[in-house]
Formats: C-alpha cells, sequence, structure tokens
C-alpha cells in the first residue's frame, strides 16, 4: 500500500508527495489507516511564519498610533519615524494637540527666517515622504512657521495631511509649480493651519475655487495672498476672500483668464478699508475693475497694473478722476494701452501723494502727458520711464521742473541729442539719482545738459550709451556740488582713463561705489588714480577692462581702507603675478570675482581660496 500511495516515512516535514498533501490524505482514507499521525496543518505553518516578524509589526495602526502619541519627547518620535516608512507614516498622522507630552519641557521653540521655523523643499527633495518627515521632526519644536514647495509632481494629499496635522502653527505657504497638489490638499491644512497669513499659489493648475474658498473661509488671519498662473481660479476664490478675510492686506492676481471684473470689483469694494498693496497682471478685466480701484482704494499704497489689455484711456482717466487713491504712493503701469497723456494727467491730479511712479512699455505716452503729469503730481520725487519711445529730451526736461529726487531712463528710443537752442532752464536741485541705460541717441549733449541743471546728483548711472565720451561727462563731474558716492559708466565703450581720473580726483573723497566693467580703454591708469585717491571706496568693478598685474599691484598699494567688493572677471591680462596683490587686498574684502581670468591657474586659485577663507570668492 505504501508504493501504491507513494507513500515515504522518513521525512518529517515534506510537502511534495508525502501523507501531509490533501490528495495523499484521501486515498489513506478511502484504502486504510494511516501509518502515522497528520502531520502540523497549514494554519500552524501560517502562524509560524508569523512568529518570524517581530512582534510589533503585527499591531494594527491604531495601536501603533495610541503607542507613538505617548513617547516622551520629540527625539523619541524623531527615531520611531525612522524606523518604517509605515511607522513614519503613523507618526504624521498624529496631531500636535493629540500627543501626550512627558513634561511641559517637551516643546522647544525655535526661531529662523521671519521669526518661525522654515523649510524649502525644491524638485527631487519635494516628496509625500520628506514632508511627514518635516511635520514628525517640527512638531516638538515649536511646529514650522514657513513651508515653500517648489518644481515637483511626486506631492500628494498624503504629504500635506501630515504638514497640516502636524504644523497648526503654520503661517506662510508658498506653492510654485507643483501640478500634483490639488484642492484636496488646501482643505486639509485649511482644516487645522487656521494662523495662515501667507499664501502664495504659482503655477498649480490642478487647484481651483474649492480650494482657495476652503483657505480663506477657515484662516480669517490671512494677510497676503499671491496666485499666479493658475487657470482653474477665477471670480469665486476673490469672492470668497472678499467675504472671509477681513485681514487681507495685501493681493496680487496674475494671468488667471477666469478672473474677471466680478471679482476684483467684490474684493476692492468689501475690503477697501485694509486693503493696501494690490497687483494685478494679464487680466480680463475692464473699465469697470479700474473705475472701482479709483472709487475704493482709498487705503491702498501700491498699485501695479500690468498686461491689461482690455482697459482702455477710459478706464484709466475715471480711476484717477475718481480721487480715492488719497493713499496711494508707489504706482507701476507696465504694457496698458490705455495710459495716454489725457488719462496719466488725471491720475497725477487723482493721486494727491503719489511719490514713485513707472512707466514701461505705453507706447501713447508723449512729452505733453509727462509734463502734465509731473506738473499735477505735486509729490512726486521718483520717476522711472522705460521704453516710452515717444518721449523725446523735451518731455525729460519739462519733467525736471518739478522736485524729483530720482530720475531712471530706460531704452526710451525718442531721446536723442538736441540740435537747436534750448529755453533758459531752472535747475532741478532736488535731484539726487539719475540712471540712463540703453538709450542710443543720449549723447554729450543730453549729459552737459543734466550736468548744468542737477548740481546735487550723488548717484550716477550711465550704462550702455555709446553716444558718450570723456568731453560730455566731464562737465557733469565738475558740476556735481554735492560729492559722488555711486558712480556706474559700464559698458559705455567710449570712455577712456582720462574721465576716470577726473572722477577720482574730483569726487575721491566721496565715492563710495565705482563700476566700470566693459571699458575697453580703461587701463592701468586708472587703477593708479583710483588707488591714490579713492579713500573711501568699497565696491569696485573693473571687469573686461585692459587692466594687468601692475594695476592690481597699484591697488593694493593705495589708500583704500575698507575696500570689500572686487571684480576683476573677464580681465585676461591678469595672470598669477597678481595673487600676492589679491592677498593684501583680501584683508578686507567679501566678495571677489575672479571668473574668465584664464591666465589664473586653478593652484593659484587654491592658494587664494585658502588664504582669504572669509571671502566669498567667485572662479
Amino acid at each position: 500500500m505504501p508504493a501504491l500511495v507513494n507513500y515515504r516515512g522518513d521525512d518529517e516535514l515534506h510537502t511534495g508527495g508525502s501523507l501531509c498533501s490533501k490528495d495523499s490524505a484521501r486515498l489513506l482514507s478511502v484504502y486504510g489507516p494511516p501509518c502515522k499521525r497528520q502531520r502540523i496543518s497549514d494554519s500552524y505553518i501560517l502562524f509560524f511564519e508569523q512568529e518570524k516578524k517581530p512582534s510589533i509589526e503585527i499591531l494594527p495602526d491604531e495601536i501603533l498610533y495610541e503607542i507613538f502619541r505617548r513617547l516622551p519627547n520629540g527625539q523619541a518620535r524623531s527615531a520611531s519615524a525612522c524606523v518604517s516608512n509605515r511607522w513614519l507614516t503613523v507618526l504624521s498622522n498624529v496631531r500636535a494637540s493629540e500627543m501626550v507630552h512627558g513634561s511641559s519641557d517637551d516643546v522647544e521653540m525655535v526661531q529662523e527666517n521671519d521669526g518661525f521655523l522654515t523649510r524649502c523643499l525644491d524638485g527631487k527633495k519635494a516628496t509625500d515622504c520628506r514632508l511627514q518627515s518635516v511635520a514628525v521632526g517640527t512638531s516638538s519644536r515649536g511646529g514650522l512657521g514657513k513651508l515653500s514647495v517648489r518644481g515637483s509632481n511626486k506631492v500628494t494629499k498624503l504629504g500635506f495631511t501630515a504638514i497640516a496635522r502636524g504644523c497648526p502653527s503654520l503661517k506662510v505657504l508658498s506653492l510654485w509649480n507643483v501640478p500634483s497638489i490639488g484642492d484636496e490638499s488646501l482643505i486639509e491644512i485649511s482644516k487645522e493651519c487656521h494662523s495662515l497669513e501667507k499664501v502664495d499659489i504659482s503655477h498649480c493648475h490642478s487647484i481651483s475655487n474649492k480650494g482657495i474658498a476652503a483657505i480663506a473661509e477657515n484662516c480669517p488671519n490671512l494677510t497676503s495672498l499671491t496666485i499666479e498662473s493658475c487657470k482653474n481660479i477665477g471670480n469665486e476664490s476673490l469672492q470668497a476672500v472678499a467675504r472671509y478675510c477681513p485681514n487681507l492686506q495685501s493681493i496680487s492676481v496674475k494671468d488667471c483668464p477666469n478672473v474677471g471684473d466680478q471679482g476684483v470689483a467684490t474684493l476692492l469694494s468689501s475690503l477697501s478699508s485694509v486693503l493696501k498693496k494690490v497687483k494685478l497682471q494679464s487680466l480680463n478685466i475692464t473699465d469697470f475693475s479700474l473705475a472701482v480701484i479709483g472709487h475704493y482704494g482709498k487705503s491702498i499704497t501700491s498699485l501695479v497694473l500690468t498686461g491689461l489689455q482690455i482697459a482702455s484711456q477710459k478706464g484709466f482717466w475715471a480711476m484717477g478722476n475718481a480721487k480715492g487713491l488719497q493713499s496711494l504712493t508707489s504706482l507701476t503701469v507696465v504694457s496698458c494701452y490705455g495710459i495716454t497723456d489725457l488719462s496719466l494727467e488725471a491720475i497725477g491730479n487723482g493721486c494727491g501723494f503719489l511719490k514713485q511712479m513707472l512707466i514701461k512699455k505705453c507706447c501713447f505716452v508723449s512729452d505733453k502727458g509727462l509734463v502734465s503729469f509731473t506738473e499735477a503730481a505735486k509729490s512726486l520725487e521718483c520717476l522711472q520711464l522705460e521704453e516710452c519711445n515717444r518721449i523725446s529730451q523735451q518731455g525729460i526736461l519739462g519733467a525736471l521742473k518739478s522736485n524729483l529726487k530720482s530720475l531712471t531712463i530706460v531704452k526710451c528710443m525718442g531721446i536723442k541729442d538736441l540740435v537747436h537752442e534750448t529755453p533758459e532752464l531752472t535747475q532741478c536741485a532736488s535731484l539726487r539719482s539719475l540712471t540712463v541705460k540703453d538709450c542710443i541717441g543720449f549723447g554729450n549733449t543730453n549729459l552737459a545738459i543734466f550736468g548744468t541743471l542737477c548740481p546735487q546728483l550723488q548717484n550716477v548711472e550711465l550704462s550702455g550709451l555709446c553716444g558718450i565720451t570723456d568731453t560730455g561727462l566731464y562737465p557733469l563731474l565738475e558740476n556735481c556740488q554735492a560729492g559722488l558716492v555711486k558712480v556706474n559708466i559700464s559698458n559705455c565703450v567710449n570712455l577712456t582713463d582720462k574721465v576716470v581720473v577726473d572722477l577720482a580726483k574730483i569726487h575721491g573723497g566721496t565715492l563710495k561705489v565705482l563700476n566700470l566693467e566693459g571699458g575697453r580703454r580703461i587701463t592701468d591708469e586708472s587703477l593708479v588714480a583710483i588707488a591714490d585717491n579713492c579713500v573711501l571706496l568699497n565696491d569696485l568693478d573693473v571687469s573686461k577692462c585692459c587692466i594687468t598685474d601692475n594695476g592690481l599691484s597699484c591697488l593694493s598699494e593705495g589708500v583704500q581702507i575698507d575696500l570689500q567688493i572686487l571684480s576683476v572677471s573677464g580681465c585676461s591680462k591678469v595672470t598669477n603675478k597678481s595673487v600676492p596683490f589679491l592677498k593684501k587686498l583680501g584683508q578686507t574684502l567679501v566678495g571677489l570675482n575672479i571668473q574668465q581670468c584664464n591666465l589664473i591657474s586653478s593652484g593659484s586659485v587654491d592658494s587664494l581660496v585658502e588664504s582669504l577663507w572669509r571671502c566669498d570668492i567667485l572662479y
């Protein structure tokens, strides 16, 4: 019979063809009683395999949860979180309020940036596991105050649930380009983090009105909200913010196609008494929204309007003519076709306390509008014009009749040297800062006029001006009575050593910052003059100039007592011989740029890095 059933009795535990199998058991029951007892059952084998695992692993999550919330301190919780992903997940679901602390000293208040604990997760570092770890690790240190997540598609609701439960004291939340984050994550945050004050959401296409509404409804302390490039966020979000956030002081909405007049008007009219900073960019809003801003913006101090293609001259005129922007001190208008001479004058008349004005890419503004605006805006101090090509030198001279302290002109192609006699002009004694950049028509005549009219200049930036020479710049240097403090004449290729020598001799006692980058005709002679005269100089940039080792040698022996920043980037004639001079200068340096100095060997760079250990060296 054993041969019949292929029975082998010489093994105690055999799975293949033995009587342990179910088939063999049936045969034995038919042909006769078994010769041996039936061996270990399948259920016992399963139990035996479970016995091999640590006993705590068979506990359900509910029991682990109760154990973990009774851990004595933050160190124990952090150590437990390192055991396995399962333990980390369970620990991260324990709310801070549910912890059974062993002593009152368990929670350690730690402050970092802005007075509270900060964490920033970028790219691959931003995962659910990392967020869970942050939640567990910071819960015993006073809780996370600021969280920034950028450029990740691996973060989900799981990670933000951990942050919400472990960091109820969260005050600042920033999400940039996190497509995997949706409304559910914001809802979890809103349920627990009622202390949120600042929220910044950019390029998060899965977030809609539902998520923003949850934040608004549950976070009444919200003071700042930024929404950028979120296609599913619309008017409903702004209406919820207007309804539930009475303390909102700053709002920025950019490139959200579903945001229109209804949302903007509701927000501005409801929060007129507290809203101070408003930025609206690339939105489908019309003249109606601008009129509402002009009427209800009584508390607005800073207003930025960019790319409002639908708004017309009528809307900007109504905004100024409503005369409700009585607290406005800073206004920026970029790429808005509705800004014309008429509307600009209305804004000047309606904003009595306006101090700073930036107009960029507004092609319908001419000299007439600029002069009318500066005459109307009596408090204006800083004027910046960029790419306004209908403005000429006549408009600039007219603007100087006001009490401007700072004037910036960038890429205004309508400005050209005057060829006819100018009328008698009064001096602009209030102007302290003049910046002219990349205006190809700006030449010596214009520069001489500024030198004559603005004797109190202290900061001068003339960058990328190929039309100016030593002859044109000298009258300005000679007439500046207050003493120049900051001078930038970078990429002015026709300036030579002569003007630098004159600058050093006339203003060496006050000059602190000097930028000569790109001066192809600037040589060691300039460094000698700087070394002999500029006692207070602390920032010098001679990048891409024709200086050599001899010039740096003279500089190292100069009268400068506090030179902190030095850039010789792209100086092809600087070699290893300059290393001792740079080391000597390094006694006061905190920043040194020797990039693209190809004749300085790697060994010399290592020597500099070792010697100037307190200095930040770019190489």
